[in-house]
């Protein structure tokens, strides 16, 4: 049995290096990623930019002959990747490069293992909403006893007396009370609107709930009928960048099976990354999961009902129409705004939420130097790399500093959490929101007993 299992794990393993072979001819070897790799930026060496990390691999299958160490050499190189896009995005034959490295990271996690502390993380933690609630209301109780408010700005929290222990003084964004247990949203639609699951995200739910306030209040302000869906966990983002197809296919089928008990119009994130998540790797990558007719129905139709937020109000509500409660001020805070690489480069929203910013007239939008260079945060390459993502990091802090801004806005809270943490070190009073954040503070409250869903665009079409 074990013998017919191991032949099956060779043939498996077999296949997925050929069909990686064939990703990787497209590459012209022309070199004009390294004008946009923001790890290559930094480090200036060929094996971290796209072009080396492809001829690395072109060499993988013999790497595997070799042996455990030149297996864990080329796993160390292909994970000094932020997956933010910009390869591809810049690439003239279209080398799907994301996809490339992330199989890759598939591929070396199904032949040496995922590591205990990852499995336990994505496996037994992610997938398991109730046992992540339980353990971040233990953080959230207990965080005062280890971290102190820290950074100008008053948005941050560190852990000075860990800062032997872990290598660094890192400033962080302390948890809040989870949104999913501030009531949820269960709102109808009005005048013909249409009505959206809302899916948070880790981030949004517990670390930054007010932000998903805000696009609530935003949507409803709308006349659009909301859903907060419970018991879903996260989109799998995580285990999947580090390899681990199983966790991520896990916890995609459960959201599924949440999400198809209820009709709606189209699937709303305030999270950049999970809106590529879901309308992208969802429906690649779960094409032959074991689903319900109902989750198998909405697998096929996320690519276009998955919609990134600010998008969503814009093209669909009308937004930013009318906002007659607001009042303008003789002085405008300035606001510079910072294109996450997924909502940019993976999505290509641009102007939308330039547009939802400029519409609070007690801010002025300001641009920023290279507005959509990677922030260099990356999820689990800021945990694990944090040395190189601060460096990364810092010039994306230096931008927004020369910029003249006192608030910097962003569509992505992984960036939020970055921005935060380098601009807290560096001693900046700069606030770091969401964009929605900033333009739902210039609609009227519920309680006003206006909305804005009489002009808000086409509805259900």
């Amino acid at each position: 049995m074990n013998k017919a299992r191991h032949e099956s794990d060779l043939a498996r393993l077999a296949a997925s290096l050929r069909q990686l072979d064939d990703s990787l001819a497209g590459c012209m070897k022309c070199g004009l990623c390294q004008a946009v790799c923001p790890v290559f930026g930094v480090t200036k060496l060929e094996s971290d930019v796209a072009r080396g990390k492809l001829a690395l691999l072109d060499g993988l299958a013999q790497s595997l002959l070799e042996g455990d160490e030149a297996v864990r050499r080329v796993d160390d190189r292909l994970n000094r990747c932020l997956l933010c896009g910009s390869c591809e995005a810049q690439c003239p034959s279209g080398v799907p490069l994301t996809d490339i490295f992330m199989q890759a990271r598939v591929l070396l996690t199904e032949y040496r293992g995922l590591s205990p502390v990852k499995k336990a993380v994505f496996r037994g933690l992610l997938a398991r909403p109730g046992l992540f609630d339980a353990l971040a209301r233990l953080g959230r109780h207990g965080q005062k006893l280890v971290f102190r408010p820290a950074g100008a700005a008053g948005q941050t929290v560190s852990a000075p007396l860990l800062a032997p222990l872990l290598g660094t003084k890192r400033h962080i964004a302390p948890l809040a009370a989870p949104l999913h247990l501030a009531g949820g949203a269960d709102l109808p639609a009005r005048d013909g609107m249409p009505t959206v699951a809302f899916f948070p995200g880790c981030l949004g739910d517990k670390m930054f709930p007010d932000m998903s306030k805000a696009c609530l209040k935003a949507l409803t302000w709308h006349g659009v009928g909301v859903w907060l869906p419970p018991g879903l966990a996260c989109c799998g983002i995580p285990a999947l960048a580090s390899g681990d197809a199983r966790g991520f296919a896990r916890m995609a089928a459960r959201n599924l099976e949440i999400l198809a008990t209820r009709a709606f119009d189209a699937l709303v994130t305030p999270c950049a990354t999970c809106t590529t998540t879901i309308a992208r790797l969802w429906p690649r990558r779960l094409g032959g999961a074991k689903l319900s007719p109902a989750a198998a129905r909405l697998l096929a139709e996320l690519p276009v009902r998955a919609q990134d937020i600010h998008a969503f109000l814009v093209r669909t509500c009308g937004a930013p129409a009318h906002l007659s409660a607001a009042s303008p001020t003789d002085a405008p805070r300035l606001v510079a705004y910072h294109d996450s690489c997924h909502l940019k480069k993976g999505l290509g929203v641009t102007t939308e939420p330039r547009a939802l910013i400029a519409a609070n007239p007690a801010y002025r939008l300001v641009e920023m130097e290279r507005a959509d260079a990677c922030c260099g945060h990356g999820g689990s390459f800021n945990l694990f790399r944090y040395d190189l993502s601060s460096r990364i990091g810092r010039a994306k802090r230096d931008a927004v500093v020369a910029s003249g801004a006192d608030t910097v806005a962003a569509g992505c809270p992984a960036c939020m959490l970055q921005l935060m943490d380098m601009l807290a070190k560096n001693g900046d009073t700069i606030r770091v929101r969401h964009s929605l954040e900033i333009y739902a503070e210039a609609l009227p409250d519920a309680s006003d007993g206006q909305s804005g869903s009489g002009d808000s665009g086409p509805g259900r079409g």
